[in-house]
């Protein structure tokens, strides 16, 4: 096993993985507005929005079901959106007493709940997509090309590429375990709760102590091949005209679903 298996990208030839990736970040990036911006109740728009998500999903030749289980993740964070449900002006459903408040859950609060969570699933879905399509340099020049702060690309470039140390780093101390962990016939390897506990702080501790020490290591090699703060790549090729009409395209089937729900709301 390595640290690697854990990168999200999945090279194809399909013609999104051939799309710029300038244009690909231009693309989710008015999509995610578009869909954060249609009105709650405009579940046609969310439907599209859906429908254009799974149609580029498919096109890429990536499994269906590989992007919408990694997209359940934003679920857990949709749930910051739940007290919507309790404090939306509206007709209560039901009155719960806990303690000296009063909790009155009311179908407008349950809409605006359920349009959070979509909206975020949706969302995750083409980011998920983008990164499956699109090597990680790739992403950093795009975000370049968008005149993101150089600083700031840096800074996300190296913590993408210390997430894989760490990750390394807690396989060879897993390795390191399982070798020296004596397994009996019928038994169950390892102690009770406690001294599991015990066993995995200290794996933490030692985790934190080698990476620390493996990433002063790199930076020392990376100061001595020249480098001062700055990621140097060669420069973007210019934009084809085909991939313009991709890009207006798209923008404007996005911007028309969210003006047509805006009129219709």
């Amino acid at each position: 096993m390595h640290a690697h298996l854990f990168d999200p990208y999945f090279s194809g030839a399909s013609p999104v993985h051939a799309c710029d990736s300038r244009i690909k970040l231009a693309l989710v990036l008015v999509f995610i507005l578009c869909v954060a911006l249609a009105p709650v109740g405009a579940w046609a728009a969310l439907v599209l929005y859906f429908a254009t998500s799974l149609a580029a999903i498919i096109l890429s030749g990536i499994p269906l079901l590989k992007i919408l289980r990694r997209s359940v993740i934003a679920l857990p964070f949709a749930l910051a959106a739940l007290p919507l449900v309790f404090t939306t002006d509206g007709v209560p459903w039901i009155s719960i007493p806990l303690g000296p408040w009063m909790l009155s859950p009311t179908a407008e609060g349950f809409l605006r709940f359920l349009a959070i969570a979509g909206k975020s699933w949706i969302s995750v879905q083409a980011a998920l997509l983008l990164s499956a399509t699109t090597p990680f340099p790739d992403l950093l020049l795009a975000l370049r090309a968008f005149h993101v702060p150089q600083l700031l690309v840096s800074v996300i470039g190296l913590m993408w590429r210390y997430l894989f140390v760490l990750a390394d780093e807690a396989i060879r101390l897993m390795r390191a375990r399982d070798s020296r962990s004596g397994i009996e016939p019928g038994r169950r390897p390892g102690g009770g709760v406690l001294w599991r506990a015990r066993v995995t702080g200290g794996m933490a501790g030692s985790l934190f102590i080698r990476g620390f020490d493996r990433a002063d290591r790199v930076y020392a090699a990376m100061l001595a091949r020249g480098y001062d703060g700055e990621t140097r790549a060669l420069p973007a090729p210019p934009l084809t005209p085909g991939q313009y009409t991709v890009l207006t395209a798209g923008g404007t089937w996005m911007v028309m679903i969210l003006l047509l729900a805006i009129l219709i709301r």
